[in-house]
């Protein structure tokens, strides 16, 4: 089985944003921006006669060196495009922290941007971000987060995967949780990162913040995102919460002070506590860590 290294798995992603690569502007504003991450965009958001515009705009940014600490992504347009090769051959030579490629349906889809990847000379540390979007994907999703090591995240692309089923975009998203699970299942499977899908409109705040609620108690590490009005909102859901970090040290150091005592059974405030309370503690401690380093770099 394959897996993300600790260092991805802790890596912080509540927010991840797509920035438009033919709007300079916003490119610029994303450099102030409180995102964990950026995914900058050469395919929806760009016209088909702004791509290769788009392309140099990105690599400029990219090589900047001016995001700060920000984790900065290029989504480049798919495989079965005019455009595909020459966007991985350009972000293989720029080397972001990944690669986002859209409607990746089969593992021999990750082995072909692996290849393409290798080929333009990117640096280990390129990694790739499958987006998964449509019901083949969900259907073999297990295999492709297992294809390779160098895919360490999955990206939920809500908006296809609802159109492609004729399915409507309701509250508590009833119509896609299915495929919403399957793919949670084959990511942890194979111990990768998954983020949520897109939240459409950025005037129902209220809505983006329920929807973030749900991805985070389904299990997503976070969310991708289209506004920066939605920022704030995904850093505090997808974070631990105060409470949850205090707990997280008192089952610690209960269980840790029952085996030097050598006790068998552990209690918290009435609980029983066993070894994956104390896993679960030290992952969200860690987390929360993370997020504590991140936010003072």
């Amino acid at each position: 089985m394959s897996g993300a290294t600790n260092t991805e798995a802790l890596r912080p992603r509540r927010s991840v944003l797509y920035m438009p690569g033919a709007n300079t502007r916003a490119l610029e504003k994303a450099k102030g921006l409180s995102a964990d991450s950026l995914i900058l965009d050469l395919e929806d958001a760009v016209a088909p006669d702004a791509k290769a515009e788009a392309r140099d705009n990105v690599v400029a940014a990219l090589t900047s060196g001016e995001y700060g600490n920000r984790e900065l992504t290029i989504r480049v347009n798919g495989l079965d495009t005019d455009w595909h090769a020459d966007d991985l051959a350009a972000a293989a030579a720029a080397g972001p922290a990944a690669v986002v490629v859209p409607k990746v349906n089969s593992p021999a889809d990750v082995a072909a941007i692996e290849a393409g990847l290798q080929a333009g000379g990117a640096p280990e540390h390129t990694k790739i971000w499958a987006m998964v979007e449509t019901p083949q994907a969900m259907l073999d999703c297990a295999n492709i987060a297992a294809a390779s090591e160098r895919l360490t995240v999955l990206v939920m692309g809500t908006n296809d995967l609802a159109k492609e089923l004729h399915a409507a975009h309701v509250p508590g998203r009833q119509p896609l949780l299915t495929g919403l699970g399957l793919c949670l299942l084959g990511a942890r499977a194979a111990g990768k990162v998954i983020l949520d899908g897109v939240y459409n409109d950025v005037r129902d705040p209220e809505g983006f913040e329920a929807e973030c609620r749900q991805g985070a108690q389904m299990g997503f590490d976070g969310k991708t995102l289209i506004h920066p009005g939605q920022l704030d909102a995904a850093n505090a859901v997808f974070a631990p919460a105060d409470a949850e970090v205090e707990s997280s040290r008192e089952i610690i150091a209960a269980f840790e002070a029952a085996q030097r005592e050598g006790k068998g059974v552990v209690t918290v405030n009435g609980r029983m506590i066993e070894n994956l309370h104390v896993e679960n503690a030290r992952r969200v401690l860690a987390m929360a860590d993370a997020i504590a380093t991140s936010a003072g770099e």
